[in-house]
């Protein structure tokens, strides 16, 4: 039985047509794809985190801090070096059967992360993701990082990220699930029926969550899923 506690709700007659995830911590068992490069140096960036968190820089930002941190080891740091440094990094346990399952229902599913996009679309198309969204770099035509970032999700509003693509796929909140496991998801389950907190790193995510999964494995969600009739 699958480890869940949460406020009960009805799910009526709604069809599942959409799984929105985050990846960092839910679909892949690191906290994040940006630490686990600073891991890898040897290094960390508490100082941009701070400053993000007080507002006092932005998303490209705090990209481009990123980004200097490793440049003191990698001057010509390339994507092949990034894609190599989190090639290593492992799925959830249990996302394989979590995603099968829902492709077998003909639900769609797609990655909407504030994480690294080498390791977002690497992880999509191992689980057969059908939409990735996630940040990544500028790069010279030989492949090295220029400095510069591009933000397709912002950390602070994965709420209008999934709303431009319900909008784009023609599905509703209602006909959408999330599952995520820190505060930045909670915009996700705003824009939608039901909200898994996998693993919930804190109590913003609790509280906004239906469903709350305390068990490693990521299968442990699609019972909850399944409540969700086909068709």
């Amino acid at each position: 039985m699958p480890s869940s506690t949460g406020p009960t709700r009805s799910l009526g007659a709604t069809v599942l047509r959409l799984v929105a995830f985050d990846m960092d911590g839910t679909l892949v068992d690191v906290a994040s794809s940006w630490a686990a490069v600073h891991d890898h140096f040897g290094e960390h960036n508490a100082e941009g985190l701070r400053l993000f968190l007080q507002n006092r820089i932005d998303d490209l930002e705090f990209i481009r801090s990123d980004i200097r941190i490793w440049w003191r080891h990698a001057p010509d740091l390339t994507i092949e070096d990034l894609e190599a440094i989190l090639g290593g990094v492992p799925l959830m346990p249990g996302a394989e059967r979590l995603l099968s399952g829902l492709h077998a229902r003909g639900v769609r599913t797609a990655i909407v992360s504030g994480g690294i996009d080498l390791l977002a679309r690497r992880v999509g198309r191992e689980l057969g993701v059908d939409v990735v969204l996630a940040n990544g770099f500028r790069v010279t035509a030989d492949g090295r990082l220029t400095g510069e970032g591009i933000v397709r999700v912002p950390i602070q509003d994965k709420e209008s990220v999934l709303a431009g693509l319900q909008e784009q796929l023609g599905v509703s909140p209602t006909e959408t699930a999330s599952v995520g496991n820190s505060a930045i998801d909670v915009g996700l389950f705003r824009r939608s029926r039901v909200g898994v907190a996998f693993l919930p790193e804190d109590e913003a995510i609790r509280r906004a969550a239906t469903h709350i999964v305390t068990e490693r494995s990521l299968a442990s969600v699609l019972p909850l899923l399944e409540a969700f009739p086909t068709s």
